[in-house]
């Protein structure tokens, strides 16, 4: 039986290439493999002195190399090699690393080397445990096969100190998704950002799915790849919500500008998919295989949007208490808006000392207060009876992980138009606003019994 080559050579040049490449880039990975790994296995010279050079300097300085520490490890560090070879060297890092593409087929190329790798270090271990066989103990042999078994499998145990040093400094991407809204954008540094849950906090009917909508229909003009979960509205209401958020046409005037819709919403670059499920029949899970689905279509969101969390339905047991249920239900959210590395909206329902209050703050936060300790940024919609008939209302900036809170923003909201505009703040603080109203409360409350007083 002829015996299989041992190296990369019959997975072809690109493979390798791919290989060196990540192995740079991915730490974890780098240390998962380096256990395992042979640089004779590469076929090709350049890209074993190319690993030679990462290897070399993890071991001597214990820090993985970065893009340009890499970059002054090949100027430096090449010259004893011939001239062939540092050319193919840097030439391969100036067409494949430092443009910094993704490496296409990644998963695959992780799972095949070490899957190879670990094979040869298995089978290492068995010729050692024949001739160890005579002379050894069950115990030395069965030590020395599972050892190499272990070699090579998981161990990104987290954030590596020292090795992980280079980490430290580079640039955070937050990649955040306008709100539409320039005054709340410059509080949180341009929008919500990857991985960050945002909550709006409402009575009912103050407006919490339509200021959902407006989030959405902003991320969508930015040619933006949305998801909206509405568990309350059919998923048809939710999108005409969005046609009148976007082309500025009333919700009762739809029917006859169907067409001037239609010419409007094509030219946006962004894709929206309203997925409606009944109250209380979908969990954080039912998202997530959703999720799932779409990305096996090719499908990536750039923004989640659930309507909302609270009406989720709890995985956990039914003899568990509300609150408890609604802050696992928020943590998970969060843990999604994580694993898609993009931003997710949701809302929350106050109880009912936020239904006619001049601000919301929030105490006001419905059953669970835990769920606001999850959140990135919280945000509340108050509305009294008399700003509904002249369109108004106040945003009152509850949490900001990225920057202040405690703000109070006057607004202007067109329910039959989806139409929600932020003002520049008055510079009246939350106690102000709340003893102006009582203030005036309480003179609205003379002025009816005045003639009441004087008669008795």
């Amino acid at each position: 039986m002829s015996q299989e080559r041992e190296d990369f050579s019959k997975f072809g040049k690109s493979f390798q290439e791919g290989l060196c490449q990540l192995i740079l880039a991915d730490r974890p990975f780098a240390d998962q493999l380096f256990e395992v790994f042979d640089v004779n296995f590469l076929e090709l010279k350049y890209l074993r002195v190319f690993v030679g050079l990462i290897g070399n300097y993890r071991q001597k300085y214990k820090v993985h190399p970065t893009q340009k520490i890499m970059h002054s490890v090949i100027r430096t560090e090449l010259k004893r090699e011939p001239e062939t070879i540092q050319v193919r060297i840097r030439d391969y890092f100036a067409r494949t690393i430092s443009s910094e593409l993704e490496v296409e087929g990644a998963k695959y190329i992780k799972d095949i080397s070490l899957d190879f790798c670990r094979k040869q270090k298995l089978k290492e271990a068995m010729i050692r445990s024949v001739s160890l066989i005579k002379k050894s103990s069950f115990d030395e042999i069965s030590k020395v096969i599972n050892d190499a078994i272990k070699l090579g499998s998981d161990n990104d145990f987290g954030y590596d100190y020292h090795m992980d040093f280079e980490r430290r400094f580079e640039k955070k991407e937050r990649n955040p998704v306008t709100t539409g809204w320039q005054d709340i954008d410059q509080l949180i540094k341009g929008g919500l950002g990857k991985g960050e849950l945002g909550v709006c906090i409402a009575p009912t009917g103050a407006g919490k799915s339509m200021a959902l909508v407006h989030l959405g229909a902003q991320a969508l003009k930015e040619g933006k790849n949305v998801v909206h979960y509405t568990l309350e509205l059919a998923d048809t209401v939710v999108a005409s919500r969005y046609d009148s958020c976007i082309t500025g046409i009333g919700l009762s005037n739809m029917v006859p500008f169907k067409e001037k819709i239609l010419e409007e919403i094509q030219s946006i670059e962004g894709k929206l998919i309203v997925k409606e499920y009944p109250t209380r029949s979908a969990s954080v899970e039912t998202l997530k295989n959703h999720l799932e689905k779409m990305k096996v279509r090719d499908f990536s969101p750039d923004l989640i949007i659930v309507d909302y969390g609270d009406l989720l339905r709890p995985i956990s047991s039914a003899k568990e208490e509300k609150r408890h249920q609604l802050e696992t239900i928020y943590e998970e959210l969060r843990g999604i808006a994580q694993m898609h590395e993009c931003p997710l909206w949701t809302a929350s329902q106050t109880n009912r000392s936020g239904l006619n209050a001049e601000v919301i703050t929030m105490e006001a936060i419905s059953e669970a207060f835990n769920k606001c300790f999850v959140a990135d940024f919280i945000f509340t919609v108050s509305r009294t009876i008399e700003d509904k008939n002249t369109n108004s209302g106040r945003i009152f900036i509850a949490k900001n992980r990225n920057g202040p809170d405690g703000i109070v923003y006057p607004i202007f909201m067109d329910t039959s138009n989806v139409k929600i505009k932020v003002l520049p703040p008055a510079g009246e603080s939350v106690d102000d606003i709340i003893q102006g109203a009582a203030k005036k409360q309480l003179a609205r409350l003379k002025e009816k019994y005045k003639d009441f007083k004087g008669e008795k």
